[in-house]
């Protein structure tokens, strides 16, 4: 099945991210594409770390994906600490949101990301959403944990340099950071677009644990 005529049939989708960026870095491609094929899709994101100034920057991205920030769920765990710190509470916040919508597909970190923060949030999701098939995102990062994918979602230049631009743009906070840059963002999505012989030279991948065709 062609990433197209999946993804014009969803009708729910959550995004979930550790922490403001995680989303759009992940998938925010994938996310245009998504929004671009299907209007009528409802996505929602639920991001659980966030200091005023992250939570800030989060919004402004949301708006930028989704027209608005409304349906953006911000909690305030503290960054680096979601194994330990409050496992429970952040777990309760999943359990919650799931109570309130139910989504088809869910995008989540990895379950063997490098960070803890990602890993937490990776083993969580398929406990939370029994039901949904999960794709788990992929994220670069100085650990070097870029392991086997085996979804891929081709996406277009213009997608990639949509997400680019707005990574650069709504997280000025990240700028120091050596990695949080166009060759890194530009460089994984072409790797993957080898992989997958997208069209454009360009694609997400994720990894998903179980997918049921029906």
């Amino acid at each position: 099945m062609s990433a197209v005529s999946l993804l014009g049939g969803l009708r729910t989708v959550l995004a979930i991210g550790a922490h403001p960026d995680d989303i759009e870095i992940g998938c925010g491609a994938s996310l245009r594409l998504l929004a671009r094929v299907n209007p009528a899709v409802e996505v929602r994101w639920l991001v659980l770390t966030g200091d005023e100034v992250r939570s800030s920057e989060a919004r402004d991205s949301a708006k930028r994906y989704l027209g608005d920030a409304d349906r953006l769920t911000l909690h305030g765990f503290r960054d680096g600490y979601l194994p330990y710190e409050a496992p429970a509470a952040v777990k309760d916040a999943l359990v919650a949101h799931r109570n309130a919508f139910r989504p088809e597909v869910v995008l989540a970190p990895r379950p063997d990301d490098a960070h803890q923060d990602h890993r937490f949030l990776g083993l969580l999701a398929p406990q939370v959403y029994r039901k949904q098939l999960i794709l788990h995102y992929e994220i670069a990062k100085y650990d070097g944990d870029l392991g086997g994918v085996n979804v891929y979602i081709p996406v277009t230049e213009d997608d990639v340099a949509a997400k680019i631009a707005d990574l650069l743009s709504s997280f000025p906070s990240q700028g120091d950071k050596a990695w949080f840059d166009e060759a890194t963002f530009r460089g994984l999505m072409r790797v993957r677009g080898v992989e997958s012989e997208s069209p454009s030279g360009y694609a997400e991948a994720y990894w998903s644990s179980k997918l049921i065709v029906r």
